[in-house]
């Protein structure tokens, strides 16, 4: 009788041990539809979500920091048409993007506008120097002026700029090359990012991902438009704050950028740790500004085939539809990626991969951004004339580089305790109960198994003999 039930509290315990492991082999296909629906549900921008709490405010502080080219041979290339060679300064930080959206309004085809208001506070305390800074650079008004003044009345602006006694460089502090000056050729504030603060960003129009999460926080329009410039209209495109949840390292995520007016795309790089949570690094690749002749989708950047050597010159994108007719170019910082003569033309630029790059650090489960930085360098052209004297002595079309920023923000310790805390760790307590179910589950049910054919050879034994 004893025998007897130990061979069935055995039996019985196997039986539990293979319930318990089931049970733990289960959990995991149902956590995992818990996680996605709880993050699903989460992630949708409207009141009273996670997503909307951070989307809605300012968020993490986000800094720009600038670093202008000061030229050091001006009366060299104005005399003998030498190749300028510049040093470039800073960085001067500024606090920027601190103010909440506003105009927020709900559709009701499951999307949210809103206005992106724009402001910028300098950090003497992330800087290498002063806004009040000198520095030797290209006269916007004269460059900007010999590209979109005809050559029939180039005598013209000869006259102004004779009669204003500007030049082909000028003097300036650092505020006033960055935020604005009285030019005396134009009559007007003239300056790199003129006008700014006070300014805004928009009007956006994004998914608010209620009736489709993977098209949360994608853009629908921006400023009522549909189609980003040269991309393809059926891609999806996000303001690089955020993503659809449960990023896929395999696909390239697609972002928007107004400094650019124009989309791109980011390919998977690495994963890192940051503050103990796992991100997906997403880098741009060197295709992004690659020559027409490389990269086809990069064709409408190339206007005029006398100053892009028939649109073969890699590197730089022509933006001046963006900025008003402007005759400004966008490259990554030192012509990192671009054609040799650039760095030929212009002496002085060290381009580096890891300073100069742009990347993201996206959390794969939520698709939130926890740290990135946006690298983009600012050049204006100008080249030789035979009828303005402060480029007769100019030997070609020249990309002379004004200015690049790095547009940076990390989530802080706070935040990312909090995103542990809230999320990491709930997934590894889940995660961890599977595999002490399942482990202990596993466990019992084979010392169970075992134990019973023990018994019950020892039992057949003893009745043989």
């Amino acid at each position: 009788m004893g025998c007897c039930n130990r061979r069935c509290g055995l039996i019985a315990g196997a039986v539990v041990g293979a319930v318990v492991a089931i049970l733990g082999g289960i959990l995991i296909p149902v956590g995992k539809i818990i996680i996605e629906g709880t993050v699903e549900k989460e992630a949708v921008i409207e009141p009273g979500t996670t997503a909307y709490d951070n989307w809605v405010s300012a968020g993490a502080t986000v800094y720009r920091q600038f670093w202008l080219f000061d030229l050091k041979n001006p009366l060299e290339v104005l005399h003998y048409g030498a190749a300028p060679v510049v040093v470039e300064k800073g960085p001067y930080t500024y606090r920027t993007r601190y103010l909440p959206k506003e105009n927020i309004t709900f559709h009701s085809n499951n999307t949210v506008a809103f206005l992106l208001p724009i402001g910028a506070i300098f950090d003497p305390t992330m800087s290498e120097g002063s806004e009040e800074d000198n520095i030797t650079s290209l006269n916007l008004a004269v460059a900007g002026a010999y590209a979109l003044v005809p050559k029939p009345l180039h005598s013209v602006l000869e006259i102004l700029i004779k009669s204003t006694n500007s030049s082909l460089f000028q003097r300036r502090t650092v505020k006033e090359m960055l935020w604005g000056y009285p030019d005396p050729i134009l009559k007007e504030t003239l300056g790199l990012f003129s006008p700014y603060n006070g300014t805004y960003d928009g009007y956006y129009n994004v998914f608010n991902g209620k009736d489709d999460i993977s098209k949360v926080s994608i853009i629908d329009r921006w400023r009522g438009e549909t189609q980003f410039y040269n991309l393809i209209s059926f891609f999806f495109f996000s303001d690089a704050s955020s993503f659809p949840p449960f990023v896929d390292n395999k696909k390239p995520l697609y972002l928007f950028s107004s400094d650019i007016c124009r989309s791109v795309s980011a390919s998977y790089e690495k994963t890192v740790n940051l503050k103990g949570i796992d991100v997906y690094r997403f880098s741009l690749l060197p295709s992004t500004l690659a020559s027409p002749v490389d990269n086809p989708d990069n064709k409408c950047f190339c206007k005029n085939p006398e100053t892009s050597k028939n649109c073969t010159l890699a590197g730089v994108l022509d933006i001046g539809s963006c900025q008003e007719g402007r005759p400004i170019f966008i490259s990554l910082p030192h012509f990192l990626h671009g054609s040799p003569s650039l760095r030929e033309d212009v002496l002085g630029l060290d381009p580096d991969e890891e300073h100069h790059k742009t990347f993201f650090d996206v959390e794969p489960l939520t698709g939130f951004t926890l740290n990135f930085a946006k690298r983009i360098q600012v050049n204006m052209m100008y080249g030789p004339s035979k009828v303005i004297t402060v480029l007769k002595k100019v030997k070609d079309y020249t990309l002379f580089p004004l200015v690049w920023l790095n547009e940076t923000a990390m989530l802080d310790d706070e935040t990312a305790q909090m995103f542990q805390d809230e999320i990491i760790s709930n997934i590894n307590m889940l995660e961890i109960l599977q595999e002490v179910l399942l482990g202990v589950g596993v466990v019992v049910f084979v010392v169970c198994l075992v134990s019973y054919c023990v018994v019950r050879k020892r039992h057949n034994q003893s009745k043989l003999a």
